[in-house]
């Protein structure tokens, strides 16, 4: 499509970096500090922007400001767009690890954290001193989604089938995690591998961050007609190991974490007695940020250290 340099020329395009800040923040005075203007500027550049566009873009309500459909509809377009200058202006080679003071933030499940982070802050202190990261605990997979589209978070793990994303949610499978049964030999004394049998006789622990007391062991169970005790329900995948040491139920796990905390607790390890399907452990991001060489250092990294890590444990 041909470009329109009459009526573009006529248009201050540095309203698109205050639409982008004012739909991120829901509020004109954090929009305004977080692009460094005065909130009388940024009240005036929303007013601008009303006009430009036609739509009130963002209407208070009694949990703050919230963008209309329109504002909605044009926030992914509007990033994506911030996001093609931004790359194309930048220095090359712009992003140096050694000297950066980046923030990066992380959304992930405590058990992600556990496996996956200790060998991300090891690595950054050794190459990457500046840099720090903010992680927040995440689990409800279309709440991540969100979390990217307001740019709340960089970058998120996100484990087991994702839900329909749109275009610019963007992933990439790091590894696959597969199951193992974990319990203290000395309460449960069974041998492993540990029969069906057994393996329905005792209660269980159960590890979610949703709502109910059914995960894929029940899927399981039920296709062989039979069912299981479920003594607690979690979502810290860090209680666990401690509840499966002090008292006598089951529980089943990702295999990479199981082993590490059967190693550094001496716990029991089995195969499960029922098959269980293999669940990817996966980055997500917003394709915003595609060609943000920080970015793509971060994502290159994490995805080089998973594999790394699924190498030691396996």
């Amino acid at each position: 499509m041909a470009i329109d340099h009459a009526n573009l020329g006529r248009i201050d395009l540095n309203l698109l970096v205050a639409f982008d800040a004012l739909l991120s923040e829901g509020s004109v005075t954090r929009a305004a500090s977080r692009i460094g203007v005065g909130q009388s500027a940024m009240s005036h550049n929303l007013a601008r922007l009303r006009d430009l566009f036609g739509d009130e873009l963002l209407t208070r309500t009694p949990d703050g400001m919230r963008p209309t459909p329109r504002a909605a509809a044009l926030r992914d377009v509007v990033r994506a767009a911030l996001s093609q200058v931004q790359a194309l202006v930048a220095p090359r080679d712009a992003f140096d690890p050694l000297t950066s003071e980046h923030v990066f933030r992380i959304g992930l499940p405590d058990s992600m954290e556990v496996l996956l982070i200790p060998a991300l802050l090891a690595h950054i202190c050794d190459v990457a001193p500046g840099i720090r990261l903010r992680l927040q605990t995440t689990g409800d997979p279309l709440q991540i989604l969100d979390d990217l589209d307001a740019d709340r978070l960089d970058v998120a793990i996100g484990v087991g089938p994702l839900p329909e994303g749109r275009t610019h949610h963007k992933f990439r499978v790091m590894m696959t995690a597969t199951f193992l049964c974990m319990y203290n030999g000395a309460l449960v004394r069974v041998p492993s591998p540990i029969s069906l049998e057994d393996y329905v006789r005792f209660p269980h622990v159960l590890t979610s961050v949703r709502q109910g007391e059914r995960g894929i062991v029940d899927d399981a169970l039920a296709k062989l007609g039979l069912k299981r005790r479920v003594a607690v329900t979690t979502p810290r995948f860090l209680a666990v190991p401690f509840l499966v040491r002090g008292a006598p139920v089951i529980t089943t796990m990702h295999a990479q974490l199981a082993r590490q905390f059967a190693r550094e607790l001496d716990l029991n390890l089995s195969p499960p007695p029922v098959e269980l399907p293999a669940m990817p452990i996966s980055l997500l991001w917003h394709a915003s940020y595609d060609h943000d060489p920080a970015h793509v250092w971060l994502r290159q990294t994490m995805a080089r250290l998973a594999v790394e890590k699924e190498a030691v444990l396996f």
